[in-house]
């Protein structure tokens, strides 16, 4: 007998990682990479004091391009842009709603935020619980059906995974966190990972 059994597992996320930068505009290139210097090293500063480690800090891009005007045909340079974005993780998640709003206090009118991704640092544990709902979910299957047919449930003969869900988050569906005064609410919610197997399995 072949049945298809799934399962999933779930858990809070541990770890947010925010993509964050600033990006400033100017008539000269040397004029914006000034001030983008100026409000990424505010942005830094405010993370740091929000207790996050260098290690959890890196550089995603740096840029610095022409600005122009299309107007009737024609191209005129009217200044420059300049931007630098990072990568960070936040090992606190109930700290990443006060880390948004340092940002964006430290950076102003330059601040950008492109992402919040919520995360597991550890995504085998909750694969693994995901893979043993799975093989129960088969062995049940397979004792109803053997039950079913008036015959008793054999040994196991094959096993194979299917597919296998990465951990991934969960729209969240309670109260958002990080929602007090001077914090940019955030929603966590959960992470969940998923399992399918097949098996095979002898009647007697």
């Amino acid at each position: 007998m072949t049945v298809t059994g799934e399962g999933s597992a779930s858990a809070p996320p541990d770890v947010a990682v925010v993509e964050a930068g600033v990006e400033t505009s100017a008539k000269t290139s040397q004029s914006a990479l000034d001030a983008q210097n100026q409000a990424a090293a505010a942005l830094l500063a405010a993370v740091r004091a929000q207790g996050v480690a260098e290690r959890d800090i890196h550089t995603r891009s740096v840029t610095l391009t022409p600005l122009h005007d299309h107007t009737d045909g024609a191209s005129r340079l009217t200044g420059y842009q300049a931007a630098q974005f990072f990568t960070v993780r936040v090992r606190e998640v109930a700290r990443t709603g006060a880390l948004l709003q340092a940002v964006t206090d430290a950076a102003g009118n330059a601040a950008r935020i492109d992402s919040v991704v919520f995360d597991v640092s550890d995504p085998a544990p909750l694969q693994a619980r995901a893979r043993e709902a799975a093989h129960a979910d088969a062995r049940a299957k397979a004792e109803q059906y053997a039950r079913l047919s008036g015959r008793r449930l054999g040994p196991l003969v094959s096993l194979s995974e299917d597919a296998s869900t990465y951990p991934r988050p969960v729209s969240p569906a309670g109260e958002t966190s990080g929602a007090g005064i001077g914090a940019v609410p955030v929603a966590p919610g959960e992470i969940r990972a998923g399992a399918t197997v097949t098996a095979v399995y002898e009647l007697d």
